[in-house]
């Protein structure tokens, strides 16, 4: 499993989240609490909103904590929307185009997460992606696969509509248990749409909390300072959308 977080709010740099506190996501790569492998090393990525609509992104396969690009990058880089995450494999191989945030146009996307025996229903999941897309799919992960069939679902009308039937479309695919696990990040921009499902009762953490000293949102798939009250945990069958001030939680069906 892997560890993300996200930030929607006054502008901040990315080191806010992604190595200043004292459990951040670079600390979380190789001493996670709450997942299912401690050590996330599998490779990393951030992506950030500024001045154009398309997000920028930077992701490599070494380890977060031994990347100095990656600390300079986000001691440097302000912006008031932006996700990152440190990836531990499923299955697929350590590889740039297998590391996430996953995007396309204005929109980033990252996951944590698996369906249970994708490598037999793959070509399957290729085959449903349609041509408009499929020159997108560059890498071989399930990760990638949701979300390029949430595109194809309408993700532009309807974000949540269109994960939530991309997933169960694979759910109702897949040929192990557990079919579905998926705690993901979704963002335009604008918002950010938080996701916590899973076919079984063990769906991946996922926080969040509103900060008065940044003014501003952090989603995470655990706390980012031990002991530190204020976070919630989001519920399972559940996706949050953030803006700048308000979150709003809606059950998925």
């Amino acid at each position: 499993m892997c560890r993300w977080a996200a930030y929607i709010g006054k502008p901040v740099f990315l080191s806010a989240i992604v190595s200043d506190p004292g459990h951040s996501l670079i600390e979380q790569s190789r001493g996670a609490d709450k997942a299912k492998t401690a050590i996330n090393a599998d490779g990393f990525g951030v992506a950030w909103y500024d001045r154009r609509p398309n997000p920028g992104l930077y992701k490599d396969i070494l380890p977060a904590w031994s990347d100095p690009n990656l600390l300079s990058l986000c001691d440097q880089v302000q912006s008031g929307v932006f996700m990152a995450h440190v990836r531990a494999s499923t299955g697929t191989a350590t590889a740039r185009v297998n590391c996430h945030p996953f995007t396309y146009e204005n929109w980033s996307f990252m996951h944590n997460g698996q369906v249970g025996g994708f490598e037999k229903i793959r070509k399957w999941a290729d085959m449903k992606i349609p041509d408009a897309l499929y020159a997108n799919r560059t890498g071989c992960t399930d990760s990638e696969a949701i979300f390029l069939h949430a595109i194809a679902e309408g993700l532009d009308k309807d974000p949540i509509a269109a994960v939530y039937r991309a997933i169960t479309a694979i759910e109702a695919h897949a040929p192990e248990r557990p079919h579905m696990r998926f705690t993901a990040a979704l963002s335009d921009g604008a918002k950010i749409y938080a996701f916590r499902y899973a076919s079984d009762s063990y769906a991946p953490s996922l926080f969040y909390r509103w900060s008065e000293s940044r003014n501003g949102w952090a989603i995470v798939s655990e706390p980012l300072e031990t002991g530190q009250a204020g976070w919630s945990a989001v519920r399972a069958g559940t996706c949050c959308v953030f803006d700048q001030k308000t979150v709003t939680c809606h059950a998925l069906a």
